[in-house]
């Protein structure tokens, strides 16, 4: 299979909240309750989410990173959806847009230790 990705992607499940910031079906705002990390990097991470999030829709998302404890916050919009229990759970792909030179900093940080360790 052809990959994409041009960063190295840690497999890792993180507990994360997220607030949509820009759809056009959902008010601003709108907190999604069941969230997880399933890889990240520092340009993007694949979720789950209890909620169908549409292709372009901008999230402030909120990731606990371990060793050591720190959260992290990141924009991230969705490259693709899909579903994963019908309507009841669904996995997306996130690119980190507007993030902080900070946030990317311990994302990659992240990311390269727990690669190596």
């Amino acid at each position: 299979m052809y990959e994409k990705r041009n960063t190295r992607r840690l497999v890792e499940e993180n507990e994360i909240t997220i607030e949509v910031v820009s759809m056009d079906k959902l008010p601003l705002n709108k907190k999604i309750t069941y969230n997880i990390s399933k890889d990240i990097s520092f340009t993007g991470a694949r979720i789950q989410t209890n909620a169908f999030l549409p292709l372009d829709t901008l999230l402030k998302i909120q990731l606990m990173l371990t060793n050591p404890p720190r959260m992290v916050t990141a924009i991230g919009k969705v490259k693709w959806v899909r579903s994963l229990y019908g309507d009841e759970s669904f996995e997306a792909g996130l690119e980190f847009v507007d993030t902080s030179s900070d946030a990317i900093k311990m994302l990659s940080d992240h990311v390269t230790k727990t690669a190596y360790q």
